[in-house]
């Protein structure tokens, strides 16, 4: 089986907090209009696929960047030649993001002819000083009606993306956006803690002092809240930072977090084979022109050992609601573990080791000292 990332780099306005590798008109050295850029990236992303292994495909993920700008018909064409070249699994999972300030009802129902079943707003929050704070483009009432306007058009899967911890974010403001995005038909919910990327605007607004981030503990309530909330509501965690309703995982991310294979299509996208990683130049000006003259727009990449394998399995898995495997631990890691089972963080069910909530806190600090 192999997964496909599909890397769509263009967005807008570019939000204050954002580091991805995503580029406005403005920023782009062709300069050309996001309706000319479709249909000549999409050609190149076309050319990249003919690298990559023809194995069967289960799931499908277009991110970015803001992928709902480009048209239907275009995104669709690189569903079409996966599924000619590779097939598509009976069930095969197609996940669209999407901003909720830039889809239609008519565009939804475009992407949902051309192979899309599941979509995943930036909704980030429900409080106006937030978004602002963000520097989003939409208001919380767009994403209402994207929301409704997606399960009208056929969506099957709708997820919304939360962000907590922005500077001037209460623990009042954050449990309204949690009760704002649980009472829509929605069946899946990622909450993200804020990462301050440095070169970023908010990073800079930070340096400055005219914004100050949340201390430690109100992330941890922040955290604790929406789990107990999703929870309440019927949605289970399944990853440390992601909530769904039976059946509606993103099963596409599951693969990345299985360390199954997948390739990723498009500049700056990243690709896992077997034990194999490996990522492609990052703008797409220079992309475009590594394809179209033939040449592979791989930048570099890593060949994996046992040893850092076997890591990654731990790093992975102990994210994960099913938790780790206790036969890929050595003594003295179940030595460390039993610690932190002491103390309330890790339980033991059967043969795995799992998260309690408290210990979801802590997952990086547990993950470095039984990887050292």
């Amino acid at each position: 089986m192999l997964s496909f990332y599909v890397h769509i780099p263009y967005c807008i306005k570019r939000c204050g907090y954002c580091d991805f590798n995503t580029y406005t008109p403005s920023e782009l050295q062709d300069g050309a209009t996001l309706e000319i850029v479709s249909n000549d990236y999409i050609d190149a992303v076309l050319r990249e696929l003919e690298a990559a292994p023809t194995d069967p495909v289960p799931t499908i993920f277009f991110g970015g960047g803001t992928p709902s700008l480009l048209p239907a018909q275009d995104l669709g064409r690189v569903i079409t030649a996966i599924q000619a070249r590779n097939g598509l699994t009976t069930d095969c999972e197609i996940t669209l993001e999407a901003n909720p300030d830039s889809v239609t009802a008519e565009k939804l129902a475009e992407y949902l002819h051309v192979g899309f079943n599941r979509i995943s707003f930036g909704m980030q929050s429900a409080k106006p000083h937030v978004l602002a704070v963000l520097d989003r483009t939409h208001n919380p009432a767009n994403v209402e009606k994207a929301i409704t306007m997606a399960r009208a058009a056929g969506f099957k899967s709708i997820s919304v993306d939360l962000i907590y911890g922005t500077p001037g974010e209460s623990l009042e403001d954050w449990r309204e956006t949690v009760e704002n995005a649980l009472s829509l038909d929605i069946d899946h919910i990622s909450a993200y803690a804020l990462i301050i990327e440095i070169g970023t605007k908010l990073a800079a607004q930070i340096k400055r002092g005219d914004l100050t981030m949340p201390n430690d503990d109100l992330m941890a309530d922040m955290y604790l809240l929406v789990d107990q909330m999703c929870e309440e509501k019927g949605l289970t965690w399944y990853e440390l930072s992601n909530w769904s309703k039976t059946g509606h995982q993103c099963r596409h991310n599951i693969a990345y977090w299985e360390n199954k294979n997948w390739w990723g299509l498009g500049p700056g996208a990243h690709s896992h084979i077997d034990a194999k990683r490996f990522w492609n130049v990052k703008h797409p000006t220079t992309y475009k022109q590594k394809v179209f003259s033939g040449q592979s727009p791989i930048l570099d990449s890593e060949q994996l050992t046992a040893e850092q394998l076997k890591d990654e399995s731990i790093l992975l898995g102990i994210r994960m609601r099913d938790g780790l495997q206790i036969e890929l631990l050595e003594p003295h890691q179940l030595e460390v573990l039993a610690v932190y089972r002491e103390n309330g963080f890790v339980q033991l069910q059967e043969d795995r080791v799992i998260l309690s909530p408290a210990g979801r806190l802590i997952a990086d600090r547990i993950v470095r000292e039984i990887t050292i």
